[in-house]
């Protein structure tokens, strides 16, 4: 089933997202709880009525479901100027579209736009992790400026980027001034994120799988307690034996990545039906499914869900899903769609 529909609107589109939230082609779909059962979705480049100059373009739109059935589909409520538990962001003076979350300078080779990758909700407050893309190169390949966390402390309503979680992304060690953001050159390794809350041993944590710009690189691992997430001088780093205090650690460990490239476009989940996590990936187009008994794993050889031709890519866990609560065996995400720029609702039965 599409979640979001594209200018010429299929019958299997049952959100009206471009008349309800001037939404008709996107990708990405980042989905997490926000602390109180609604799943706040985050999706990517956004572009609305065709028809329109500039094509109603957003860098990233939020929308907000209360569906906990998603068995006949996800449904999204109307989109309220002021309640920051509706289905979109709105303004009052355009209430039929979802605003934009993250600006961007929007020129090419300076900044494109920035993309959210993945969310967490930490003590109420939302906390997206997203990346901002310098310039777009062949399929499957981009150049980033950095990686940041914006927080919100209204339901994913408004914004504002962290400057002291600016992972900068120029492939070189500097030191840097005072308060400047750190310029590193393992900050590479963490342009795109997955974030997931330790269960069991791990409890107590929050996990961060980072990955390169592009499809083309490996996943690493990082970790921080949840007063920590803005602090990145307090995460820990997985160097394949044990977690350092430093990421320059991974430019020295011989084995630090956790899932051999390519991977990318992750997102990672705890499942209470399987009592593992579950990863899911894009290598690079095409969606797998890999597990392990704990984030830095080992985890288990990918099992293919979808073949690369079919041109599906980031797989994003929905958190209702009855495999990761443990009330069933299904399995929802979101996938996007290469061909026609849209999302869809996709399902798998976990045995």
């Amino acid at each position: 089933m599409r979640i979001v529909g594209e200018c010429d609107i299929t019958p299997w589109e049952t959100n009206s997202t471009l008349t309800r939230f001037g939404i008709s082609g996107t990708d990405i779909g980042a989905a997490w709880d926000n602390g109180t059962g609604q799943t706040l979705m985050a999706f990517g480049d956004t572009f609305g009525n065709c028809a329109d100059a500039g094509h109603q373009w957003r860098h990233n739109v939020l929308l907000r479901t209360d569906d906990t059935d998603l068995s006949d589909g996800l449904s999204i409520a109307d989109g309220v100027p002021g309640d920051i538990t509706s289905g979109a962001s709105v303004a009052a003076d355009q209430p039929r579209l979802a605003r934009q979350m993250i600006g961007a300078i929007g020129w090419d080779s300076v900044e494109v736009t920035t993309i959210p990758t993945t969310g967490v909700e930490i003590g109420g407050k939302q906390y997206l992790n997203y990346m901002s893309v310098r310039k777009w190169g062949a399929p499957g390949q981009w150049d980033t400026n950095f990686s940041a966390i914006a927080v919100s402390d209204d339901n994913g309503q408004t914004w504002v980027t962290d400057p002291g979680t600016l992972r900068i992304n120029v492939g070189a060690t500097i030191p840097t001034p005072g308060d400047a953001p750190t310029i590193n050159a393992n900050n590479a390794k963490f342009q795109q994120a997955a974030y997931v809350k330790g269960h069991g041993d791990d409890d107590g944590w929050i996990y961060q799988f980072g990955t390169p710009n592009g499809r083309s690189g490996a996943a690493y691992l990082a970790r921080f307690r949840p007063a920590d997430v803005l602090d990145l001088d307090r995460y820990q780093y997985w160097t394949g034996t044990d977690w350092a205090t430093s990421i320059d650690a991974l430019a020295t460990a011989s084995h630090a990545w956790v899932v051999g490239a390519p991977v990318s476009e992750l997102s990672v989940a705890w499942s209470e039906r399987l009592r593992k996590y579950v990863m899911l990936q894009s290598p690079p187009l095409g969606l797998q499914m890999r597990t392990a008994d704990h984030p830095e794993g080992p985890w288990s050889s990918p099992t293919t869900l979808v073949r690369p031709t079919y041109g599906i890519y980031a797989p994003m866990m929905l958190p209702q899903s009855p495999a990761l609560l443990g009330t069933g065996r299904e399995l929802y995400f979101h996938g996007s769609l290469w061909n026609d720029y849209n999302v869809v609702l996709m399902r798998t039965t976990l045995r």
